[in-house]
């Protein structure tokens, strides 16, 4: 279907700079060939958008940056050579576009492509009314799932990925250092794979969040993980770790929680090269295994756990602000315990 949007003037969040995000007026275009326009409905605010609005990633991303990948919308329209995919459909996208020719692609990987697009970090995000992207990075979602809930499926696929790559099992036990969204999100999917979970976390009110929902919790300041995992575990450790935290002191730590022939998994993202123990590594024949993104797969897995209601989506949910509040929303996720913002993108016009 075209020709339904001519050019217009929407409202959009942009990342101008300076630590600073300004709501103001953008162009939108009809969709292009193989393109379908979304009508964003919720955006969520992750540690990435933190990240560029602190100023690490200006040599990445080409201000004035439309930001957002975490989001939920509905299509508006559909371009050219578009097919299975309708408008009024709700939808998500998987932000994700690879060259399809390196060594990565080559391989399978295309998730991990050596020229990989971010949407959102290196071509413009969801942060605005109407966003075109390519059809093939479009996710549909079933009819009755919240677009408020689906704004989660994105953060929810990396920890659904993230416990993939660990091939953590029923009765296994895993330990997640690290009580931000991605370790929350990975505690409870573990716990739908049926393992038990020990979650370390220094913030009272995250802990709080994660004993809701089936985890042990452990204050790291405050007591000893190393006693609970050998007293939850007879002494052997745990199978899996995932270090979430982010900080050089859990990375060194991470691989002591492991048993004999257990995986850690590094998912929390580490500018700078920090020590791992490789004496434990070899001591006790453990597997290191790093976890970026998502594939596809884990997508469509994860927006089944949502629908399935295998997810509390609304005690992830702290707030929602409306879009000229969105500076807002990223100071006090910078300054407080929340869990997940979402950025009303239409302000209630829907």
């Amino acid at each position: 279907m075209r020709g339904l949007i001519e050019e217009t003037v929407m409202r959009a969040a942009k990342y101008v700079g300076s630590g600073q995000i300004e709501v103001g007026e953008a162009k939108q275009r009809q969709p292009a060939a193989d393109e379908v326009a979304i009508r964003v409905a919720f955006n969520g605010i992750c540690g990435t958008d933190l990240h560029i609005v602190q100023g690490h990633m200006d040599a990445r991303v080409a201000m004035p940056a439309v930001i957002g990948h975490e989001m939920s919308g509905v299509i508006e329209e559909v371009g050219e050579g578009v097919s299975g995919l309708a408008p009024g459909q709700p939808v998500t996208v998987m932000p994700l576009r690879w060259c399809g020719e390196c060594a990565s692609c080559s391989a399978g990987h295309q998730h991990i492509c050596q020229q990989l697009d971010f949407v959102g970090i290196d071509s413009p995000g969801a942060l605005q009314e109407l966003w075109n992207v390519p059809a093939s990075v479009v996710v549909p979602l079933p009819e009755g799932l919240s677009l408020q809930h689906a704004a989660l499926v994105e953060p929810l696929a990396v920890a659904v990925h993230d416990v993939r790559r660990s091939r953590l099992t029923s009765g296994e036990t895993a330990v997640v250092i690290g009580g931000g969204p991605i370790g929350q999100l990975i505690a409870v999917v573990a716990r739908a794979a049926g393992a038990s979970v020990i979650l370390a976390e220094p913030d009272a009110v995250r802990r709080e969040l994660a004993a809701q929902h089936g985890a042990v919790v452990v204050d790291p300041i405050a007591e000893d993980l190393a006693a609970v995992v050998q007293e939850r575990t007879a002494g052997a450790g745990a199978d899996v770790v995932f270090e979430v935290a982010g900080t050089a002191g859990t990375a060194l730590d991470a691989t002591r929680h492991a048993r004999t022939r257990g995986r850690v998994v590094f998912v929390a993202i580490h500018p700078e090269p920090v020590p791992v123990d490789l004496h434990r590594v070899f001591w006790r024949e453990l597997e290191v295994l790093g976890a970026r993104v998502y594939e596809r797969a884990d997508f469509e897995h994860a927006v089944s756990l949502l629908a399935d209601g295998a997810i509390p989506a609304d005690a992830l949910i702290t707030r929602v602000v409306p879009l000229e509040e969105t500076m807002d929303a990223f100071t006090d996720l910078l300054s407080a315990a929340a869990i997940k913002i979402l950025v009303d993108v239409q302000g209630g016009t829907r």
